[in-house]
């Protein structure tokens, strides 16, 4: 990360538990995270111009530890919509991936669209966030777009940075920006001139074979990069699927609202018959019997050299520390508080990071009142004051 911007303890955490992985398909680099247990079929989150994979981190740690496969990948260098999707489809050969579920925000939500357009008989379902159908307002509002391979690097990202509204955020929101940039500053002037090439290039989403039953809509109510009237068009081509509104978020609701985006996604998931197999987690306890068996968190995908990972999730103790999630209340209305490995031990004395302890103890309260008093997390957020609430990941 540059400039004055420190990382989230969390993210820190993340990193030195989920590997990245890096690997050459063709004359494509893929850079993407995979994590949960292998035998549930993945949600692939996608991006959008300004993101990495890195930016669904909130997603991929809850989840995970729900006993869903979460994939993250970063948009690779491509040039156009049927590459995109001749490309995509290669790396879910490489990765030996058949079925898929897709959440995508902004650019990543309109290429999600079009690989469900191309490839309907892998595509299952679908998130979209700040998503578009056509890219007609962008290309009107990038008339240099034929030079856009030529443009140097600094201008390219202060275009794309231009592109997030400016001017006083709430915190959270305000937090997620500061994340977003700091991935800009990652990224080469190559990635950056294809994103902008595949938002300005002529491309149009068609008839989906895709059921509206199994599309859910979540965005946000608040303005963004994304306008009002494409989102509305999103909403009007899939009439009935399913609407999850966020109150307010920006353009990055995983960051910014990550406990409602995590709520929001467990519904879609379940609703479309994805079977959290969490008897996989390795840490968490297990009803009966000692569970485990392959396919615990952590792909055995390609890993490149070079890249530093963290330890094996799915080694032979089974007690690698994993990201800390809160209480739930489960559908039948029994309490189902869950502690994963390792944090017992950190509370009396053992050595996880102290930001996360505190992170953990505020989830646990919030929890409570979720659990036991049966207050909906969205009223809570009505009454907690932004400070308050932007510091508590309440994994739900």
């Amino acid at each position: 990360m540059k400039g004055g911007f420190s990382a989230p303890g969390d993210y820190i955490y993340f990193k030195s538990q989920v590997p990245l992985h890096k690997i050459p398909i063709g004359t494509k680099q893929w850079r993407y995270y995979d994590f949960g247990p292998k035998v549930v079929p993945p949600l692939i989150c996608l991006p959008g111009t300004a993101g990495t994979a890195d930016v669904y981190y909130k997603q991929i740690m809850a989840l995970s530890m729900k006993g869903y496969r979460v994939i993250s990948v970063d948009i690779p260098r491509v040039w156009n919509n049927q590459e995109w999707v001749q490309a995509f489809e290669k790396f879910l050969d490489v990765i030996d991936v058949h079925h898929i579920h897709l959440y995508g925000t902004s650019l990543g939500g309109f290429l999600a669209l079009l690989f469900a357009q191309h490839r309907p008989r892998r595509v299952k379902s679908l998130v979209l966030s700040n998503a578009f159908l056509d890219t007609k307002y962008f290309s009107a509002a990038m008339p240099w777009s034929p030079v856009v391979s030529w443009t140097p690097s600094f201008l390219l990202k202060r275009y794309v940075l231009t592109g997030i509204p400016n001017g006083p955020h709430e915190p959270f929101i305000a937090d997620s920006v500061d994340f977003v940039v700091a991935q800009v500053e990652t990224l080469t002037r190559e990635d950056l001139a294809s994103r902008l090439t595949l938002t300005s290039d002529a491309a149009s989403v068609g008839p989906l074979l895709l059921s509206n039953s199994l599309i859910t809509i979540m965005d946000t109510n608040d303005k963004g990069a994304t306008p009002r009237e494409l989102k509305d068009e999103v909403s009007e081509r899939f009439p009935e699927a399913r609407r999850a509104l966020i109150k307010s978020g920006g353009d990055f609701p995983f960051l910014s609202r990550p406990d409602e985006v995590n709520l929001h996604l467990n519904l879609h998931l379940r609703r479309v018959g994805v079977e959290a197999r969490e008897d996989l987690v390795p840490g968490v306890p297990k009803g009966g019997g000692n569970g485990g068996g392959d396919g615990g968190g952590g792909s055995g995908g390609p890993k490149d050299d070079g890249e530093e990972e963290g330890p094996s999730p799915d080694g032979p103790s089974g007690d690698v520390a994993q990201p800390v999630i809160g209480p739930e209340s489960s559908d039948s209305g029994d309490v189902d508080i869950q502690v994963v490995g390792g944090t017992t031990a950190a509370m009396s004395g053992g050595s996880l990071p102290p930001v996360i302890l505190e992170a953990y103890l505020k989830q646990l309260m919030v929890g409570c009142l979720v659990v036991y008093c049966r207050i909906p997390v969205s009223l809570l957020t009505l009454y907690m004051s932004d400070q308050d609430y932007s510091k508590i990941h309440l994994f739900v």
